[in-house]
């Protein structure tokens, strides 16, 4: 599996440089790699938080300063001058009830109402900063094959929760919060398609719940790989701030037979597309499991779309995503 090549720069680019910061915090040494000098005070201070569990709001960054001031949120961090290994002294408390690795992790959709990227969509996902950010992961980021890839089939990206799984209703089992259809339509796109499931949660609450789901056994179809919270990127945009995403390219980096032209990722979040607008298809999600599994009937309808698509189309640029529901292979032209 081939790499993609490194970002090049020309004159009139800023030439991206990779930043090496340690947090000193409560007696110990965090070291933070994933930081360019073209992000932000605010997304280091987001990446501080993946590191520490101490949210923004309460980071007191004791020396990192512009103009003998506190630096903004909205500063870029190559005008700090920030040498190699810079230590930076964070004061801060974490939350009281910060959740266990094994119990279920908080859903940023439940505090956060998705938006309509569409104006920003452009911004982040041409932006050298962030491609940077993804070549990075295709370099660093080491997936753990389940199963090989087929030759000739499509690539589909699946979201867990609230796509397959409504994770917070009560249940007596699993199966009461499964997603209607879901083994009918993983069983029918695997026909077309290999499938990756993607959700950003820690790995070992995605491999429990497909296990709970009796998707990692099922013997009519396959999965390909998992992919985790940390093979996301964080980006910063004007509406949101800083932003987790799930970027496509690092696959297509390591696997070079999928591209945008035969890539679908479903999930229920928008801007979790923000890198890759045009392979993302919103699903509705599924939520109060007792009362909308009797009705719900999204999978049964993607099943179709996904299944005419791999048919009928050859490039899934050519493809409005957004209008899935509408889709009629027999016109064959660009929606």
């Amino acid at each position: 599996m081939a790499a993609e090549p490194e970002p090049s720069t020309s004159k009139g680019v800023t030439e991206i440089r990779q930043l090496s910061i340690i947090i000193k915090w409560a007696g110990n040494e965090y070291p933070l790699t994933e930081l360019t000098d073209q992000d932000t005070v605010a997304v280091l201070r987001h990446e501080i938080f993946k590191l520490t569990q101490v949210r923004p709001e309460r980071q007191k960054l004791i020396n990192l300063r512009y103009k003998g001031k506190v630096a903004p949120d909205d500063t870029k961090l190559c005008v700090l001058d920030l040498k190699h290994n810079f230590k930076l002294m964070m004061v801060g408390s974490t939350e009281a009830a910060i959740e266990s690795a094994m119990q279920l992790p908080d859903d940023i959709a439940e505090v956060i109402d998705d938006f309509d990227v569409a104006e920003e969509e452009d911004l982040v996902e041409k932006s050298p900063v962030y491609l940077a950010k993804v070549q990075r992961r295709v370099r660093e980021y080491k997936i753990t094959e389940i199963n090989p890839p087929r030759e000739g089939k499509r690539l589909l990206v699946l979201d867990i929760d609230y796509t397959l799984f409504d994770h917070r209703s009560p249940a007596e089992n699993a199966s009461e919060l499964m997603r209607p259809y879901l083994h009918e339509f993983l069983e029918s796109c695997y026909k077309y398609y290999d499938i990756v499931i993607w959700s950003a949660t820690g790995m070992r609450w995605i491999e429990e719940k497909m296990k709970l789901l009796g998707v990692s056994n099922n013997p009519n179809y396959k999965i390909m790989f998992y992919l985790d919270s940390t093979a996301m990127i964080s980006v910063y945009t004007i509406e949101r701030g800083v932003l987790d995403v799930k970027p496509l390219g690092l696959i297509w980096g390591q696997y070079p037979q999928y591209s945008s032209k035969n890539t679908v990722m479903l999930d229920d979040i928008q801007r979790n597309f923000l890198m890759n607008p045009r392979s993302g298809l919103r699903v509705r999600p599924f939520r109060q499991a007792h009362i909308s599994r009797h009705t719900d009937k999204e999978l049964l309808k993607l099943t179709k779309y996904l299944i005419d698509l791999a048919r009928y189309c050859d490039d899934f640029d050519t493809v409005n995503h957004r209008k899935w529901q509408h889709y009629d292979p027999r016109k064959r032209r660009t929606q």
